[in-house]
């Protein structure tokens, strides 16, 4: 079974780097790779089963952009992408139903094997968002 994955990114060289990563791998397919504007009407058209989604792009704001997809019929997975390894929109994002977040800098081997976590339902955080998460939470309590 192959992995289908929507990257949505500002930046062509992220886009392009991503599909190369994960298309290195036998299981996974970069079906469509956009900016911001186009990420919904590329989920709507390829159905992927995983989106890694910038969370910060000029166009269109990540969060946007997430909670767009969110409320299609059948979303996909979504992970959020950034560059900042302490960003304040973690618990955001995780609130609004981003199953991960990762850092661009993820090494490759490892961020196709958090696409594959992504696709059969699991959970992935980046260190540094999981310390994030844990912070927030503490001083919830």
């Amino acid at each position: 079974m192959t992995i289908s994955v929507v990257v949505v990114d500002d930046e062509e060289v992220v886009r392009s780097g991503l599909r190369m990563i994960l298309g290195a791998a036998p299981d996974l397919e970069v079906v469509a790779a956009t900016s911001g504007a186009g990420a919904v009407d590329a989920v709507r058209e390829h159905r992927p089963d995983v989106v890694l989604l910038d969370i910060r792009m000029p166009d269109v704001d990540g969060l946007t952009v997430l909670a767009r997809l969110r409320s299609l019929d059948e979303p996909p997975a979504i992970a959020m992408l950034t560059t900042f390894d302490a960003d304040e929109y973690v618990m955001t994002a995780l609130r609004e139903g981003a199953a991960g977040f990762l850092l661009k800098d993820t090494d490759p081997e490892d961020m196709a094997n958090l696409v594959r976590t992504l696709a059969s339902g699991g959970v992935v955080l980046s260190p540094a968002a999981y310390r994030t998460m844990w912070r927030t939470l503490d001083d919830d309590r």
